[in-house]
């Protein structure tokens, strides 16, 4: 990054402060929503990771960018304000990105490729330079794929108070999106390794408590003024307010196999904020729980996914997962036009056994199968 561009992110930092966090976050119109998801690409054959690079290109689509590994790509949707919309339009650039791809080439939704041993070549951009510089070998090992959903409600201070709401929950959503039991060929035992990957970086797993919009703003341009990020892109936990777009980015949940799958999680997240949101209107939204608390449940969710047990963060009681997400699924149905069925018949059969039945080896030509599905 050159002198100028590096005073440029300090200046823009300095820019957001309390007050423009406040607008920004209130602007939005309540209940739309927005999803990206981070995609591979594999040779077919060798089912190992192939360049993405010509691929973009050829789309020549907005939707369809670049991401940091070489082999990666993401589709990011429009906003909309009905999920099954979002969701349309999630189908049809999976679709985009299946065509351009030809015979030798297939994308993969896979939130660790089951195969790769070694650190992968970063992608021919300027960001991925920079953070190479930055984040050395721990960036190249990073070759991960996670489903982010952008939630909006228009109004900064229900914004803040869903957040910690959310916050409290992503064991839960994380153990029903879990997906990636292999890595380097082998079965790691967990239902899911993309934390364990991730963690290499900072500013990862569970986000810190938000006091209000002035700490925010103030913790952000702490880590810019400094030089230990560039941006507010940097923050990267698990959940965030994304200080563009003015909404909750849900970055918990792996990147599903199949658009169906996508669906049934992204419709449960979407039904879940409405009714946080309601929560907090009636002043019913407890108070933040510790993040060590939230962490620990966070290690049992990765290690066992639904099959596991949680512990309550106010009380210490332990409850099967599938129970607490049960109990989630029920209380966000009214708030999904379609019902939740297929959520849950993700907790009674998770994907993640699926994958563990297939193998290392053969999972990888399923997922290219099932990528439009």
């Amino acid at each position: 990054m050159s002198v100028r561009s590096e005073a440029d992110a300090v200046q823009e930092a300095e820019m957001v402060n309390g007050q423009s966090l406040r607008a920004l976050f209130s602007s939005t119109v309540a209940g739309t929503v927005g999803i990206e998801e981070e995609l591979l690409l594999v040779r077919r054959g060798s089912w190992l990771p192939a360049e993405a690079a010509g691929v973009i290109d050829s789309i020549g689509d907005p939707r369809v960018k670049p991401e940091l590994p070489a082999s990666q790509l993401e589709i990011a949707t429009s906003v909309h304000e009905q999920v099954a919309d979002a969701v349309e339009e999630l189908r049809s650039c999976r679709k985009l990105v299946s065509a351009a791809c030809g015979q030798a080439v297939a994308p993969i939704a896979a939130p660790v490729h089951p195969l790769r041993e070694r650190p992968t070549p970063l992608a021919p951009t300027a960001r991925a330079a920079r953070l190479g510089t930055r984040y050395r070998e721990a960036i190249r090992r990073q070759l991960v794929s996670s489903l982010q959903v952008h939630l909006a409600f228009g109004d900064a201070d229900c914004t803040l108070g869903v957040y910690h709401a959310l916050r409290d929950l992503l064991p839960e959503l994380a153990a029903l999106a879990g997906a990636a039991p292999f890595a380097a060929g082998r079965d790691t035992g967990l239902c899911s390794v993309r934390p364990v990957i991730t963690a290499q970086l900072p500013r990862q797993g569970v986000p810190p408590i938000i006091s209000s919009w002035e700490q925010y703003a103030d913790e952000l341009a702490w880590a810019v003024r400094g030089g230990a990020v560039a941006d507010a892109s940097e923050w990267w936990w698990e959940l965030r307010p994304h200080v563009r777009y003015g909404t909750l980015e849900l970055r918990v949940l792996d990147v599903q196999a199949t658009v169906a799958q996508t669906n049934a999680v992204v419709r449960l997240v979407s039904a879940l904020a409405g009714h946080l949101a309601d929560l907090y209107y009636l002043g019913e939204l407890r108070p933040p729980a510790p993040s060590w608390r939230i962490a620990e449940n966070r290690w049992a969710a990765l290690r066992d996914g639904v099959r596991g047990q949680l512990l309550d963060l106010r009380t210490g009681e332990a409850r099967p997962t599938s129970r607490c997400l049960h109990d989630l699924i029920d209380a966000a149905e009214p708030y999904a036009p379609t019902g939740l069925d297929d959520v849950r018949a993700m907790v009674e059969y998770p994907l993640v056994e699926h994958l563990r039945a297939l193998g290392p080896e053969r999972v990888v030509p399923w997922l290219a199968d099932m990528f439009t599905a």
